[in-house]
């Protein structure tokens, strides 16, 4: 039995998304500082010596990691070991630089903040 595989051939309609070319490559989970206001949102980043101050909007989200993977036991009411916290914040190192942005993670039962991605804009 032979497969073949044929190009695509129809034309996507609609509006296209551009998408934004992705700087030098990061190692993920490099360990970053982050600063945040009283109200647990970054204000800025220590990232590669320098810092890089959050210039719109942050947005936050939580995702389910595979516990049952990690083989990680807890005590009872030790609290969430499965949330993982991320944040996307677009930050600039002064106001004439080009925006960049940083994807930002939290593992549980950890404190350390990784950056997983930089991309422009």
């Amino acid at each position: 039995m032979t497969i073949t595989h044929e190009p695509l051939t129809t034309t996507p309609t609609g509006p296209t998304l551009k998408t934004a070319p992705a700087t030098a490559p990061v190692k993920p989970g490099v360990p970053v500082q982050v600063r945040f206001n009283r109200a647990g949102t970054p204000l800025a980043i220590r990232h590669d010596g320098q810092i890089w101050a959050v210039a719109a909007e942050p947005v936050h989200w939580f995702e389910r990691c595979d516990w049952w993977h990690n083989g990680t036991r807890a005590a009872i009411g030790s609290g969430d070991l499965v949330s993982v916290e991320h944040w996307r914040v677009q930050v600039r190192t002064s106001t004439a630089a080009p925006l960049r942005t940083f994807e930002l993670r939290r593992d549980p039962l950890s404190e350390q903040w990784l950056l997983v991605s930089i991309t422009d804009g």
